[in-house]
């Protein structure tokens, strides 16, 4: 569901239709989309949406062109830059974590709507569990040289390729890690 795009009023300036948006635009509409989608009547206007069978991206993304009016922007120009902020800013860092933050933020808003807030808060209590298990991992391998690391990184990474990227699979105890540490120090030699 599109908004139409408003027609300026004659002598007012026309929306920002070409170019690629500032650095000072985007930042402005992840702060802008950040406080809109944390209000209530807001989770509620997503909420009542999914309930009416909408897409809850539908609404997040209505919100999206909503704040590029107010800015002055054509909304399908200001989302077609959002197309190419990875490419336009890829060596901006700072921005970039903002846009991740930005997209996360909306996939959020969108998750708590079509969970509902009971099982969202569970959700989010469980993600919260895991991020501060894999802070402990990560913490624990500092321990280790630079080539444990990767060898024990290396070993996550299949581990999550054969889970499907399920974000348990990302985890390993200190027994697994000490494990991995010990086969590259010692191989086992394999049978052919």
């Amino acid at each position: 569901m599109s908004i139409p795009v408003p027609v300026p009023a004659s002598g007012a300036a026309a929306y920002q239709s070409s170019g690629m948006l500032s650095r000072d635009q985007l930042l402005h509409l992840f702060d802008r989309f950040s406080f809109l989608t944390s209000r209530p009547d807001v989770k509620k206007r997503i909420a009542e949406a999914v309930l009416d069978k909408q897409e809850a991206v539908a609404v997040t993304t209505t919100i999206q062109e909503e704040i590029f009016l107010e800015m002055g922007i054509d909304p399908r120009f200001g989302l077609a830059c959002l197309g190419k902020v990875n490419v336009a800013y890829e060596s901006d860092q700072d921005l970039m974590i903002q846009f991740y933050g930005f997209v996360a933020k909306e996939e959020m808003a969108c998750e708590e709507a079509e969970l509902g807030p009971e099982k969202f808060a569970e959700r989010m209590h469980m993600q919260h569990k895991l991020q501060e298990q894999q802070l402990e991992m990560l913490k624990y391998m500092r321990n280790f040289h630079l080539d444990d690391q990767s060898a024990v990184l290396e070993k996550i990474q299949q581990q999550m390729e054969r889970a499907n990227f399920e974000i348990e699979a990302s985890i390993l105890s200190e027994e697994q890690i000490q494990d991995i540490v010990r086969r590259r120090v010692s191989p086992v030699f394999q049978l052919r």
